[in-house]
């Protein structure tokens, strides 16, 4: 008896010991940010969207096909091949195309872009209803791209949506966000801005008033921000940070370039403050800005060819990042091919989404999101809330090496590719990637392998009531092909293993057949 109630003291103190930990702030440290821990929320997400879009978005509206820079035109404009060298040496497309549209940038610089910023189809409630239809968990703007312009109502610069513009895209879009019940996000590219308007300056002499957005002069070749792009990063990072109290920040590569102390300053900031409004956060980084333990790392248009843990993220486009008039975008077997594969390794996917210039969701993303919702409608349950299983996968297709940009790699998966994600001990999902020719060998689950140690006790197809038929031989685990598949993309299907009941599984339980 005195045993036990020294047992529960013991366990009463460690209780209290880990809710102080819990309690503890965050200081702008290493050790003390590699105690972060991810957020079950974002690790049962699996999948979220933001959005592309500001007033480089109207640069380019009726612009004929060719080959330009959309959301690097603040930068490549200035590349004249004289002032501002080419590889070439020739004037970009950019330039040629700005000098057409516009005029000489030396007299209609980028700032005349902002000051032309006047979208008229912008509805955050359409945006947040067509994001929930397409299943995502979280979503939200990109707040502020290289050219260094507020996607909000900002009052640490007065470049901003509220004065060129007249709305707050954050304060909208996170209010219907939220109203749907899907984390909100923004994402932040503006620690590149030191590089982005570098050409600016060597092309014509900036006014000294606006280098509160081209920064303050500096050569093309300069890689260490000054104090005072330091200052203004901050200060316009911790304003969304205190208005709008995002779940999750995400930010673009060159962030590394930036003092190692004004990032950590920045992540304990935020983790403390999200203690405050009692909210988990995550933030995702790229290249070597933080280390894994104490944030989340992106892959650009890429994932891992194995799994990787901690989770990580994938961030891409089904087209181009901005607006393009003759955007071409993937398909969705093909966007839902890649969020199987991402989540089978402990990844999560973030789907850009390019507006038009006056703010309208072209129909061809709208058709795209729509059928990537009616998916997970059917298929939810083999993607959110799972973890990886013993084997990520098996099948001929696979990844390079190395993990980013490999989605440029035209990637076709088969029916003899089979991706694998875990919901509890006793049951997992096997997706099959694409329409099965025949009968569906799962080599993994061979009697020989040792993968599985348990006996299957049910088999289901997501979104079908037929009872399949299948055996577990030293080939793998053989189901004969439904007669009717649920979806046109990937299919996924169901295993249950022994320790289940009828109730649990609504009493199709069938008998293994040896």
């Amino acid at each position: 008896m005195r045993f036990k109630k020294l047992f529960v003291i013991m366990l009463s103190s460690l209780a209290i010991q880990h809710a102080n930990a819990q309690q503890k702030k965050y200081e702008p440290t290493e050790e003390s940010l590699s105690k972060y821990q991810t957020p079950e929320w974002f690790l049962d997400a699996k999948f979220g969207i933001y959005t592309h879009w500001g007033p480089v978005s109207q640069v380019f509206e009726g612009t004929e096909p060719g080959k330009y820079y959309r959301g690097w035109h603040g930068m490549i404009m200035y590349q004249d091949g004289k002032k501002v060298p080419t590889k070439n040496g020739k004037p970009s497309n950019n330039h040629l195309h700005h000098v057409k549209k516009y005029g000489d940038p030396a007299e209609f610089g980028y700032k005349h872009i902002i000051e032309q910023f006047q979208p008229t189809a912008f509805d955050a409630e359409k945006w947040a209803e067509l994001f929930k239809k397409s299943g995502a968990k979280f979503a939200g703007p990109v707040a502020m791209h290289h050219d260094n312009f507020a996607m909000w109502d900002s009052k640490a610069t007065r470049w901003n949506s509220m004065n060129y513009g007249g709305f707050d895209p954050s304060a909208e879009l996170k209010k219907e966000i939220e109203k749907r019940d899907m984390k909100f996000m923004a994402s932040f590219h503006h620690a590149f801005t030191w590089k982005f308007f570098a050409p600016a300056h060597k092309y014509s002499k900036i006014n000294e008033n606006d280098y509160d957005l081209y920064t303050t002069p500096h050569s093309l070749e300069s890689d260490m921000p000054d104090e005072q792009f330091h200052k203004e990063w901050w200060a316009k990072l911790k304003e969304y940070i205190d208005v709008y109290q995002p779940d999750l920040l995400w930010f673009d590569w060159w962030l590394e370039n930036l003092s190692l102390e004004a990032r950590h300053k920045f992540l304990a900031y935020y983790y403390n403050s999200a203690k405050k409004w009692g909210k988990e956060v995550g933030v995702c980084y790229k290249e070597s800005t933080f280390t894994d333990d104490m944030a989340i790392k992106d892959y650009e248009r890429g994932r891992p060819n194995q799994p990787k843990s901690p989770a990580w993220l994938t961030d891409t486009s089904p087209g181009a990042w901005f607006y393009r008039s003759d955007a071409k975008f993937k398909k969705p077997n093909e966007i839902i091919d890649i969020l199987v594969d991402i989540v089978a390794k402990n990844g999560l996917m973030l789907l850009n989404v390019p507006p038009d210039p006056d703010g309208t969701i072209p129909a061809e993303m709208e058709y795209l999101l729509t059928e990537i919702g009616a998916w997970l409608e059917i298929n939810g349950d083999a993607i959110y809330a799972t973890r990886p299983w013993t084997v990520f996968g098996e099948g001929p297709t696979r990844l390079p090496e190395g993990g980013h940009k490999i989605e440029k790699l035209k990637i076709s998966y088969t029916d003899k590719d089979i991706r694998y994600t875990k919901k509890s001990d006793k049951e997992f999902y096997a997706i099959v990637m694409d329409k099965p020719k025949g009968a569906i060998v799962m080599k993994s689950l061979s009697t020989d392998i040792g993968a599985l140690n348990s006996e299957i006790i049910d088999i289901q197809l997501l979104g079908s009531n037929e009872k399949l038929e299948w055996e577990r031989r030293a080939e793998g685990l053989i189901i004969k092909a439904p007669s009717q598949l649920s979806t046109d993309y990937a299919h996924a299907f169901k295993i249950v293993l022994e320790g289940y009941t009828e109730n649990d599984i609504g009493g199709n339980v069938e008998a293994h057949k040896d």
